[in-house]
């Protein structure tokens, strides 16, 4: 009988993260569902979380196999699903979209990280699901009128090469800016639409938070993705474009929290790190060097956000410890 290879401690290290992500994303779905008043979208809900639950008793038997402590992650107590509807319709499925995009990122890393035959093909599965699950989310928007895409262009012609270097150049010499290409354009909106989710969940986490600092906190969250958003519009108006931009579903008055500040903070550090690495490989394919300028700085905005809440979950005891190294 085939011997196990001894879990490496990368393997270990990234199954700890997926166990953390994915009983966050379980207590969220399992809210969202409760409160969901559209039939397909809980189906569609009902039958991610239906695929998800295996998934993390399957990471709990490889870690206990090889002799390691399951993560505690997040529980019962972390959602109350008592709580009034803090979302109205929409926001539910366009929320999971972003996890599912987060996801897709994250299982790519994570592959590479793999060597153990049954975790790489541990990831394997969860990259097939995710995927499945993100167009499954996306055409549910299209066809309810509640994501709209991206602006359209005429089809070029013929090719051409870059050969003036003054392509990189946010202006020349009269203060013109060249036209956004469609690989730019693409980014852009990308970003635009991310952050629209962001700063209605942001605005959401701040109005039901129960601890005074996690509130302001969320607070300042929401203000850094309006900055992003405006100054994404801003580059886009100069071009002229006028992108049918989503509304990001819309946040009801209620002042309940559905989830546990700790589960709130983590989510929020996880969407931070997901806009630090959108913007990091964004700025590889931007040729215009105002674009990537001003990336820098929100990128460098959003990296002491998220310190700052990573030091807020230290001082409240709410962040797990990551598995030790052998000194």
């Amino acid at each position: 009988m085939h011997k196990q290879n001894k879990m490496s401690s990368a393997e270990l290290g990234i199954l700890w993260m997926t166990y953390h992500k994915k009983t966050m994303i379980l207590r969220m779905a399992e809210y969202f569902i409760e409160k969901s008043d559209d039939q397909k979208a809980k189906a569609l809900m009902q039958g991610m979380v239906k695929k998800l639950n295996p998934t993390v008793d399957e990471i709990t038997s490889m870690l206990q196999n090889d002799g390691a402590a399951v993560p505690i992650g997040f529980t019962k107590e972390d959602v109350n699903l008592e709580a009034p509807k803090l979302y109205e319709h929409g926001f539910d499925i366009m929320f999971c979209r972003i996890l599912k995009e987060i996801s897709m990122g994250m299982y790519v890393l994570h592959t590479t990280l793999s060597y153990r035959e049954d975790i790489i093909m541990f990831y394997k599965k969860l990259t097939d699901l995710t995927q499945t699950y993100y167009n499954l989310f996306t055409q549910y928007l299209l066809e309810n009128r509640l994501l709209p895409t991206p602006n359209y262009t005429e089809m070029p012609k013929s090719n051409e090469y870059i050969t003036d270097k003054s392509y990189m150049k946010g202006t020349n010499l009269f203060g013109h800016k060249r036209p956004l290409n469609t690989v730019e354009f693409g980014l852009l909106f990308h970003s635009l639409e991310t952050n629209i989710i962001g700063m209605q969940l942001m605005k959401s986490f701040a109005q039901c938070a129960t601890d005074a600092e996690a509130k302001k906190y969320f607070t300042k969250g929401e203000n850094l993705t309006k900055e992003i958003i405006k100054g994404t519009e801003n580059i886009l108006l100069e071009n002229n474009i006028h992108p049918a931009a989503t509304s990001g579903g819309e946040v009801t008055t209620s002042t309940i929290a559905p989830f546990s500040d700790k589960m709130m903070l983590f989510c929020t550090n996880l969407l931070g790190g997901f806009s630090l690495g959108s913007q990091g490989f964004a700025n590889a394919f931007v040729l215009r060097n105002d674009i990537i300028a001003k990336s820098g700085i929100y990128a460098k905005d959003v990296y002491e956000f998220g310190l700052e809440g990573a030091k807020l979950m230290m001082s409240k005891g709410w962040m797990a410890e990551p598995p030790k190294m052998n000194s």
